[in-house]
């Protein structure tokens, strides 16, 4: 049996290693990831988490772990921003308000999948100008949802979570080392 991990993002690698978990392979998944018309965030995220897990080769004993975080909005998805300037827009609309960031973790092995997804709130901070310029200019917003990393310099623009630190970084560590037991591995080894 192998342990793939079918993402790219170093964030859920050094989450895996946590608990002591190392992948065999990684094997990030081509999918399509844009939102249907009229999708819900956490049907989206779910949905995506599904569609990584079933896209990633592995032999029928491997066991695969797939995962996808999105910041919500209310019903709007603010997924990676394409540039600075959307980057800015983002932070604008989070800039005093609450929104949720929804983290969908799928494992499969075999015909067998097992998922759960994990939603917790974030308030960021009002956020003045100099703060968004100063975030902005890090760059440490590309490739992010929403367009913030709470583990980066963010953290110093958000005083408030409720729910899973673990899933904002991008792998709910509780949930997940369950889902990979009941796929038939150990944690902690």
């Amino acid at each position: 049996m192998a342990f793939i991990l079918g993402s790219g993002s170093p964030r859920r690698l050094e989450l895996l290693g946590q608990l002591g978990i190392v992948p065999d392979d990684v094997r990030p998944p081509d999918i399509d990831e844009s939102p249907c018309k009229s999708e819900l965030p956490r049907q989206y995220c779910v949905r995506i988490s599904r569609e990584k897990v079933a896209a990633v080769a592995a032999a029928n004993e491997d066991v695969v772990l797939c995962a996808d975080t999105t910041v919500a909005l209310g019903r709007r998805i603010l997924g990676k921003p394409a540039d600075e300037a959307e980057a800015r827009e983002f932070l604008t609309m989070l800039s005093g308000r609450r929104h949720r960031v929804i983290t969908a973790v799928a494992i499969r092995k075999g015909d067998r999948v097992w998922e759960r997804d994990v939603v917790s709130t974030v308030r960021v901070k009002t956020l003045s100008s100099d703060d968004i310029g100063g975030y902005l200019a890090t760059g440490d917003w590309k490739g992010k949802a929403g367009g913030y990393a709470i583990q980066g310099p963010a953290g110093a623009l958000i005083p408030w979570i409720s729910g899973s630190f673990t899933g904002i970084v991008g792998l709910p560590l509780a949930e997940t080392a369950g889902l990979l037991q009941a796929a038939g591995m150990k944690v902690w080894a």
